[in-house]
């Protein structure tokens, strides 16, 4: 948090101090990347360095991207698009690169959106269900190819319907021949394997914005019919998720955020690697992301946004949620709470530079579970 900290200041500080002696001393380029204010339909960037190390991967160097536009500067109503980038390399030869993108047609009438990603990255497996434990944690490689493609047509009044499809194949390296990844029955493909999917989706969406939302809601959903290919083409199941989230604003600078989501792996079969998971930088912050996982997922959270002036802002979220196997049960939902501070790069649009802290449960024998992120946009 103190690197966090440090960074927020030295951005005040170099906005402050742009003009000395009546001459800009930062150079354009990085003064339209992080101290923009022109209030035209302009495109803007920003480039977020990336510089962590862990015992298991060394160094990771590398940085995240994010070029915003309008497709049509005549309209206010058209949404932003935008192309964001990930990529990442570690002295120990893995690597993670990562290319989406959402584009909005003028007048918000047709809405692309695609994804292209390759992981080789190793992850920690903890078992199957909502109550793993720490001591079983089981350091395995993962290997990740995936590319998807959607297209949403708004047919009526905020409603938009849509098409999704694409392709994922998944592999994995076991390091350890007594640990849970290979003695746990409930462990389905974990060598991996390949499959492709497609289904509809459906949106209704009367958020005020795409980017900084102060009022309106979006439901979500959509299905996914999967069938496996190459050397998994026996594998036929299906994915659903929906998720709903409304915002409300209390007064010009406070804003509530309520966010509710579930998924479900339908059909007779349970690859791990298809299973809903627990934790994002999105929703159950605060929880790694696939120690908690089975058939179906569930959880809800509140932000409360607090707006301090256009280039600063606050926020405080508390949430709940769990995953099963069948039977959703009230006393299993796993706390979620924290805060973080936003940092508004691209006023106009509304842009951020999130930094959250995530508090979850305190197993018992273990510490309380706990995450930090960086990202860019709002959780929700």
């Amino acid at each position: 948090m103190r690197k966090v900290l440090a960074f927020l200041i030295i951005i005040s500080i170099a906005e402050s101090l742009q003009v000395v002696n009546g001459q800009n001393i930062i150079p354009q380029f990085i003064r339209r990347m992080y101290f923009n204010k022109d209030t035209s339909k302009r495109s803007s960037f920003i480039y977020l360095p990336i510089l962590t190390s862990a015992p298991e991967t060394g160094i990771e160097i590398g940085g995240a991207g994010l070029y915003s536009f309008y497709t049509d500067t005549l309209h206010r109503d058209t949404r932003v698009s935008s192309i964001y980038g990930y990529a990442s390399l570690t002295t120990k030869g893995q690597n993670r690169l990562s290319l989406n993108t959402s584009y909005w047609t003028a007048g918000n009438n047709l809405h692309y959106t695609a994804y292209t990603g390759v992981i080789n990255f190793p992850s920690d497996f903890y078992g199957i269900g909502n109550n793993t434990h720490l001591a079983d944690k089981d350091h395995i490689g993962e290997h990740r190819y995936k590319l998807t493609f959607g297209i949403e047509k708004l047919v009526a009044n905020n409603i938009y319907i849509g098409l999704v499809s694409g392709a994922v194949k998944f592999n994995f390296e076991n390091y350890n021949l007594y640990g849970i990844f290979h003695t746990d029955p409930l462990v389905e493909n974990r060598d991996g394997g390949e499959f492709a999917y497609i289904g509809p989706s459906l949106n209704y969406d009367t958020r005020n914005n795409n980017t900084y939302t102060t009022k309106g809601m979006i439901v979500t959903a959509y299905f996914n019919a999967m069938h496996g290919v190459l050397a998994d083409n026996g594998y036929v199941g299906g994915f659903f998720n929906i998720e709903y989230s409304q915002f409300f604003a209390l007064n010009k600078q406070l804003v509530l955020g309520l966010d509710v989501q579930e998924q479900s792996l339908v059909g007779g079969r349970s690859p791990f690697y298809l299973l809903p998971a627990m934790g994002s930088d999105e929703m159950m912050r605060g929880y790694y992301s696939g120690r908690y996982r089975d058939r179906n997922y569930i959880a809800g959270q509140t932000e409360l946004r607090y707006r301090i002036n256009p280039r600063f802002g606050l926020a405080g979220f508390v949430g709940t949620g769990e995953v099963f196997h069948d039977t959703f049960s009230a006393p299993q939902l796993k706390p979620d709470y924290g805060g973080g501070i936003r940092y508004f790069f691209d006023m106009e649009k509304g842009l951020s530079v999130r930094f959250d802290y995530g508090v979850g449960q305190k197993p018992a024998g273990e510490e309380r579970e706990t995450g930090f992120y960086v990202g860019l946009g709002q959780s929700f």
